[in-house]
């Protein structure tokens, strides 16, 4: 490689990390993810978005205003052949604090779910739950996953097509058993960069042969149909992400959440605003 092109590379390299430090540290910042002396417990699968997180937090820990703690867990799930040796080596030479835990969720998924089908539901509540009570063995107070925007707009157009919800992945949320704090410090960041960041850093990735080749997977749908608009309205995914952001429960049709009802009564569930704000749009 010429002088020139190592020089654009690392400029590239350097503005690109600079732009996920700013998003990741938004992110922590806006949902109030990681506290002082928070211990953080990074789920790393071994794919782009995992180690992307686990390199960008480790950057933040010298600069954050916060004093916190890493530890890396990787849930082994005995597929055949999963290369186990990869991540340890990874993170020893990184010198980052890690644990193993070993769980034969891969028979369980194979024994329930029928030849064909698709095994990710299945999969991803038994890692959870395998995660979330190992997050507690550990003493963590927050568990780091890898998803990113894409993630959460994917998400959230898969409730809408195939669940009847207008729901998506929350940045920050308490598990279900009410014992555990998520977060996800990528959920401002785009697929495409943590891909070119990725390639950039040469993690040994570990690719998910779990489920085998399932192309008719209703995420890969929704993730093709995406990239689509993409290409082809550059913004469009950015703009559904704002939506997210900016929601105006009045405007909807859920009674739960806005007490449509009793408008005549001048009484409401959503804001200050939000009765004026319906006068306005029908007679103004």
């Amino acid at each position: 490689m010429s002088d020139s092109a190592a020089s654009k590379k690392s400029t590239r390299f350097n503005k690109l990390q600079k732009k996920l430090r700013r998003e990741v540290g938004r992110a922590i910042a806006d949902f109030n993810m990681i506290s002082e002396g928070d211990k953080v417990m990074v789920c790393l699968s071994g794919g782009k978005d995992s180690y992307t997180m686990l390199e960008i937090l480790r950057n933040l820990q010298h600069s954050a205003p916060v004093n916190f703690e890493l530890v890396a867990v990787n849930l082994d799930q005995k597929q055949p052949g999963f290369p186990e040796h990869i991540l340890p080596e990874y993170l020893e030479k990184e010198g980052v604090a890690y644990h193993i835990l070993e769980k034969d969720t891969y028979s369980i998924v194979k024994e329930k779910v029928p030849e064909g089908k698709t095994t990710c539901g299945l999969c991803s509540r038994l890692r959870r739950g395998s995660l979330y009570g190992f997050a507690e063995e550990i003493g963590a107070t927050k568990i780091a996953l890898g998803h990113h925007r894409d993630d959460i707009v994917e998400t959230l157009f898969l409730n809408m097509f195939y669940g009847g919800k207008m729901k998506a992945m929350p940045p920050k949320l308490r598990s279900d058993d009410n014992r555990n704090i998520v977060i996800r410090p990528l959920a401002y960041c785009r697929e495409k960069d943590i891909i070119e960041f990725s390639g950039f850093k040469d993690f040994p990735i570990i690719p998910c042969n779990l489920c085998g080749s399932q192309e008719n997977l209703q995420r890969q749908v929704i993730k093709e149909m995406l990239q689509k608009w993409d290409r082809e309205q550059p913004g469009r995914i950015e703009n559904i992400f704002a939506a997210v952001q900016n929601i105006a429960p009045s405007q909807l049709a859920d009674t739960r959440l806005f007490d449509f009802e009793n408008l005549e009564d001048g009484q409401q569930r959503g804001g200050e605003q939000a009765h004026r704000l319906d006068v306005v749009n029908l007679f103004g």
